[in-house]
């Protein structure tokens, strides 16, 4: 019998969602700080042929942690311990800013599924990137190169009009491109207004282009560039952007971002509504994450990494991302209902069951 899903149902399933969240994270965080987190790291460490290479980086593990568990990099040393081949900060805004008004984040447990609309609640780019800096050089200095990987997801601050988007991404990017293993550009959060518009090709064109450019200038290096993109794009549009990723180069596509839609829930249709609007993860993503990941591979084969998220829970949906065109597969949702030692479990079975990926560098 598993104990965590047990203590969930006893401790968290019943309190405020995002106070919950904030308590699992701080926990962790303090478990770092007294030092019983190194103990963890030697059971939770991935095995050395999990070993995966993507957009010219080594990570220890093709499994990660998405963006929006740690918003802000308050806990990636702590959250490297836990067996996460990457942790992806954020999403990072150029402003500060509280993001929308509590309550924000809502679960529906029949369904293993989060409902959220946070709206990029965080410091800000100028006051997160050191807490970033320090956590890459203590990584380096405890793991060597087969350190855990940090992404950087930026995002639009709520404040700054459509039409100044470009400038504010272009802050982001600036301030926290130097701190960066690979930076993603989210235009698909359903929590800023107007946001997903920008996935448009003709208005994603130039944003990418500014990123990179302002990326480049203030790394001095190559930052691996990736885009993340929403489930409830059409087909057609799922295309475009591949090809569009294609034509500027760029390093990956994040598939996928939480949906707007409702469909196929078995919670209680009162529980679903009074959830309000907000991007739902977790299970019922599943089905069309993966449709996702399968068109954009036909369209990019190996060309470019793909990075496959939404309802991933098991080894086995891992596998199967893998085996459709992914090149890393991240999780989040599940990482609320499974606990602190979910990763590593994942880990475990991946290298029990031989897992070779196609960004695996040959023997």
């Amino acid at each position: 019998m598993r104990f965590y899903p047990l203590f969930f149902r006893a401790a968290f399933s019943w309190m405020d969602a995002e106070r919950a969240h904030r308590i699992g994270f701080e926990a962790i965080r303090a478990v770092h700080r007294v030092g019983a987190g190194r103990m963890i790291e030697r059971f939770a460490r991935p095995a050395e042929s999990l070993r995966t290479h993507a957009f010219g980086i080594e990570f220890p593990s093709p499994f990660g942690l998405a963006a929006g568990f740690d918003k802000e990099g308050k806990g990636i040393e702590a959250l490297a311990e836990l067996g996460f081949g990457h942790i992806e900060v954020g999403t990072i805004t150029g402003q500060a800013q509280p993001g929308n008004p509590k309550p924000r984040l809502f679960r529906l447990i029949p369904d293993r599924a989060v409902v959220n609309r946070m709206g990029f609640n965080n410091d800000g780019a100028s006051a997160v990137a050191p807490r970033i800096a320090a956590a890459r050089r203590a990584l380096e200095q405890r793991y060597g190169a087969q350190r855990p990987i940090i992404g950087i997801n930026i995002g639009k601050t709520k404040v700054v009009p459509l039409e100044q988007a470009v400038e504010d991404y272009r802050t982001s990017a600036r301030t926290l491109a130097p701190h960066a293993d690979y930076l993603v550009v989210n235009v698909s959060s359903p929590n800023t207004p107007g946001l997903r518009l920008l996935q448009s090709v003709e208005t994603l064109r130039p944003l990418l282009e500014a990123v990179r450019e302002e990326s480049l200038a203030s790394a001095q290096r190559h930052v691996p560039l990736l885009v993340k993109i929403a489930p409830d794009l059409a087909d057609g549009d799922i295309d475009d952007v591949a090809r569009l990723a294609l034509d500027l180069g760029l390093d990956g596509i994040i598939a996928t971002n939480t949906t707007i839609g409702r469909e196929g829930l078995v919670s209680d249709p009162a529980a679903v509504e009074a959830c309000g609007e907000g991007g739902l993860s977790g299970a019922p993503l599943k089905a069309r994450s993966l449709e996702v990941l399968r068109r954009l591979s036909a369209v990019v084969g190996n060309q470019l990494s793909l990075v496959s998220v939404g309802g991933v829970e098991t080894s086995s949906d891992v596998k199967e991302r893998l085996a459709a065109g992914a090149s890393l597969v991240q999780g989040y949702t599940a990482f609320l209902y499974e606990g602190p030692f979910w990763a590593a479990s994942l880990n475990r079975e991946l290298a029990k069951a031989a897992v070779v990926t196609r960004g695996t560098a040959p023997a």
